[in-house]
């Protein structure tokens, strides 16, 4: 649904992209990590199309970013971190000049902004002028704009900064929703939530792909080796040690079970925020007690913090273009 191709971005000798390449596949969601100044807004900025790559390309749903800007714009959402929205338009009014703008037929947009301002929670704000709304419920309205046209690819540049932790799942539980159904690329720099969301990470630092890691483990890149890494759950129980063993191992994404004195060891090939309630759940359904749970392996903090701790190596870059002097 993504494929980009060796995207560069300088601004004047600033390198802001140095030849980033990565594919995103139709439904999935993914995080898109790095420290501030890596390049993450860049690259949205670059696939939205307000923003010209100094090199490469990258195509959206099969449409070339830069031979058809248009055709690609249709078929993406974006939320920017700083959403700009017209303070003095009501919430309806704001998501009905969206849809003019995007090319909504008449008929039936008045039931298209209804299930919007539903999947969003706006309904019981509708009539309200933006500039009133709460930092949260802004937030929300620009996730609904981002919305409007029901497009295939939505672009999410930290849509929970500045909330609190109430909204912060709400909103994370609507994008989980999107999986399946959408391609979402989703920027945070809250950890457990990005780990919480998304089927596969992408890590940005000085411009450069750095590390992915998905359900399977983790990958780097960068002449790394593409080498990958499992990722399992200790846990201890008191109770029949044969039973849970059993329990634990119809749980789906439970790729092997190794017995330790105090529990055991749960390999597992999916996303452990996902599969943690179920172990937990199996254990007390086969008469277990737990005791402890815990996660063995590198975590997203480990390899986020490994991969961006060290400096990239220093290059000189090419002289900027006519467009960026």
């Amino acid at each position: 649904m993504i494929a980009a191709e060796g995207l560069t971005r300088y601004y004047g000798p600033v390198a802001a992209l140095r030849g980033v390449s990565f594919q995103i596949k139709a439904g999935e969601i993914v995080g898109f990590l790095g420290p501030n100044g890596a390049g993450k807004s860049t690259t949205m900025k670059i696939l939205t199309g307000s923003l010209a790559p100094s090199a490469g390309t990258a195509r959206v749903a099969g449409h070339d970013i830069l031979d058809e800007p248009l055709a690609v714009r249709r078929r993406i959402g974006f939320m920017p971190e700083q959403v700009v929205l017209y303070p003095d338009q009501t919430v309806r009014g704001l998501l009905e000049f969206v849809a003019v703008l995007k090319g909504v037929p008449a008929a039936g947009r008045d039931a298209h902004l209804g299930r919007i301002m539903d999947q969003t929670g706006l309904q019981g704000v509708s009539g309200k002028l933006v500039g009133s709304l709460s930092h949260g419920f802004r937030k929300r309205a620009g996730l609904a704009q981002a919305l409007v046209g029901d497009p295939e690819v939505l672009i999410l540049d930290e849509p929970t900064s500045g909330l609190d932790p109430q909204q912060i799942v709400e909103i994370r539980e609507m994008i989980r929703d999107f999986r399946g159904h959408r391609t979402v690329m989703l920027s945070s720099h809250i950890l457990s939530e990005v780990e919480a969301v998304c089927n596969r990470v992408l890590i940005l630092n000085e411009g450069r792909l750095v590390g992915e890691q998905d359900a399977a483990g983790v990958v780097e890149g960068e002449g790394a080796g593409m080498a990958a890494g499992k990722r399992s759950v200790l846990l201890s129980w008191d109770g029949n040690r044969e039973a849970v063993a059993r329990a634990l191992a119809g749980v789906t994404g439970v790729d092997d079970i190794q017995l330790t004195a105090e529990g055991a060891e749960v390999i597992i090939a999916g996303n452990p925020v996902e599969i943690r309630p179920k172990l937990v759940e199996s254990v007390l359904n086969a008469g277990g007690l737990l005791q402890g749970i815990q996660d063995k392996g590198p975590s997203l903090e480990d390899l986020f913090l490994r991969l961006t701790g060290v400096e990239a190596p220093a290059e000189t870059p090419p002289p900027p273009g006519p467009e960026e002097s």
